[in-house]
């Protein structure tokens, strides 16, 4: 009984792995650099250059992805 069950098991692990093979690594995410001037009191905060002083961070970009538009329910009876 024990071999039968194993024997199973085997078959669906094997077809299963083999329907969806493991996801390849991806390497390095798409990234921008976003910046946005500092404000304090509603006013820009100055650098010692006269220029305004700015807060940057390094995002990821997500691709969109199309979608279909649903059909309404009520026109379908």
């Amino acid at each position: 009984m024990k071999k039968v069950l194993l024997a199973t098991l085997l078959a669906f692990s094997a077809t299963a792995w083999a329907a969806d093979p493991p996801a390849k690594p991806a390497s390095q995410p798409e990234t921008k650099k976003v910046c946005i001037d500092k404000v304090k009191d509603g006013k820009p905060v100055m650098g010692k250059d006269g220029k305004p002083q700015q807060d940057c961070k390094e995002i990821k970009i997500h691709k969109k992805l199309e979608g279909t538009k649903v059909e309404d329910a009520k026109g379908k009876k």
